[in-house]
């Protein structure tokens, strides 16, 4: 039975955005999944670290009740559900601020009425993977796998923003197991005493203080080498690209010589699936994540 949801995309995962490869391997993952994924019509950005600088508390929790509106009003009944955990971060806190305060909600309305919209409250908001884990769990994730990613060592990097203040239910904040348990279930092998797991990446420090995010991205890498990582998996686009993208002025800074791939968990599934190295977004990476586009070209033996 197919699972509906409303989606909530994110700006990074527009066409040639930054993460329009995450987009693309989610997308792959829900066919094989039977997930239906209805983006949110007309939906705008979240706010995200811009809406906390400069525009005030009220216009970003307005930013993101107009998404909870849009998708009340089309896609009724239907989660939203972020694939960014960034986006998710901020829904999830315009939710929750909404919910407990009537005059923020009616000062939030008041702002919505000259879109000709009304949020109505009745929205719950959820990241990619609360939908895999509680709606299908981990036995359904694991019986589509074809191409299971044996032999491939991952340090699962969680990060802050699906990890803390809300975290993902059941989990530890200072250990969540998740990301492993994906990993095993699509066949690799967690690194599971990867200490680097929920340190924070230096977001958009990166762009201001550049060596400060820097020498946090140097401790998150040299982990994953440190437990003998192939590659570093995370749920978060902005971790990604941080991790990722500045492995080459790490090495100019200290000396180093890194090139660790660094991937999400759906770009995982999907190749465990069955994907094309296109289909699960691999050919949008600085440093390729070669072991995984070894798996992807492999022909499935057909069965007897």
């Amino acid at each position: 039975m197919t699972k509906e949801y409303a989606f909530y995309p994110g700006c990074s995962s527009q066409l040639r955005g930054s993460a329009s490869n995450y987009l693309t391997s989610v997308n792959s993952m829900c066919a094989t999944l039977d997930v239906k994924m209805t983006p949110i019509p007309d939906w705008n950005c979240c706010g995200a670290s811009i809406g906390y600088a400069g525009s005030g508390e009220l216009a970003r929790h307005v930013m993101n009740a107009r998404n909870f509106a849009l998708a009340e009003e089309h896609l009724p009944g239907q989660d939203v559900v972020a694939s960014c955990a960034a986006c998710w971060l901020g829904a999830k806190e315009t939710k929750q601020k909404l919910d407990a305060s009537s005059q923020l909600m009616a000062d939030t309305n008041e702002a919505l009425k000259q879109a000709g919209l009304q949020y109505k409250g009745n929205t719950t908001v959820r990241h990619m993977v609360e939908v895999l884990i509680e709606d299908l769990g981990y036995e359904k994730l694991g019986a589509p796998v074809v191409k299971p990613l044996e032999g491939v060592k991952f340090a699962g990097y969680v990060g802050c923003q699906t990890n803390r203040p809300f975290g993902i239910a059941g989990e530890s904040f200072e250990n969540p197991l998740y990301l492993d348990k994906l990993v095993e279930t699509v066949g690799g092998e967690a690194l599971t005493k990867y200490e680097q797991k929920v340190t924070c990446c230096g977001g958009a420090l990166a762009f201001s203080e550049p060596e400060k995010s820097q020498a946090q991205i140097k401790d998150i890498v040299e982990s994953a080498y440190d437990q003998g990582a192939d590659m570093i998996v995370t749920p978060c686009p902005l971790c990604q690209a941080n991790v990722e993208v500045y492995q080459a002025d790490i090495n100019k800074r200290y000396g180093t010589k890194f090139a660790m791939p660094v991937a999400y968990y759906s770009q995982l599934m999907a190749v465990a699936y069955g994907a094309t190295p296109k289909q699960a977004g691999l050919d949008g990476h600085v440093i390729k994540p070669t072991k995984l586009q070894e798996i992807a070209v492999k022909v499935v033996p057909a069965k007897k």
